[in-house]
């Protein structure tokens, strides 16, 4: 099984690669080649994927990557990451997906229409400025391949680099992800 993370738009950062050495991370795809950018915020990593990367450059990638991938693999990504899977997810129908787990992919919600090709486990932030987390949870609840759960942080909770870094929330979801990802059955 090859793990593959997926990052948000602060890209490679201490706390991703802290984050993939806890979960025996594969692969990391992030939208920067590997360069550490060193952002002061979100609002100006944010800018710079916009101008830079934008959200077709990282599906690309991320696909790019999936194809050299000969080994089953599992998803993880973060905002504009899990916007990424949710947006491949219904072109990959035979291949070598096995499952994702996106964290606050905000951007789904322009994507409702999608079905799933694999299991996709999408895990929301207590609120989001500019839409209702319930009403388009419930809604994508109802698709198959998908479940739906809230958690009682927000956007960036898993990234120390964002504002809402939840120390507690992340050291959860760590052993969360640790336990799906390396029980012995390959149900999420």
């Amino acid at each position: 099984m090859n793990n593959i993370l997926v990052s948000d738009v602060f890209g490679k950062t201490s706390s991703l690669m802290r984050l993939a050495e806890q979960l025996k991370v594969n692969t990391i795809v992030e939208p920067y080649n590997s360069m550490d950018m060193g952002f002061s915020d979100e609002a100006e990593a944010y800018a710079h994927f916009i101008e830079h990367v934008g959200f077709d450059g990282y599906l690309a990638k991320l696909l790019k990557t999936i194809e050299l991938t000969s080994s089953k693999i599992t998803l993880i990504g973060f905002s504009v990451g899990a916007s990424a899977i949710w947006r491949m997810s219904e072109k990959l129908a035979a291949n070598n997906v096995n499952r994702a787990i996106c964290f606050y992919g905000s951007q789904i919600r322009n994507f409702k229409d999608i079905n799933p090709q694999f299991n996709i486990e999408l895990v929301f932030p207590k609120t989001e400025p500019h839409f209702d987390v319930s009403a388009l949870a419930a809604e994508l609840v109802n698709k198959q391949h998908v479940t739906t759960r809230r958690v009682d942080y927000l956007h960036g909770f898993m990234n120390s680099c964002s504002n809402n870094y939840h120390p507690k929330g992340y050291a959860e979801q760590v052993n969360l992800l640790c336990s799906k990802l390396y029980r012995h059955d390959s149900a999420l």
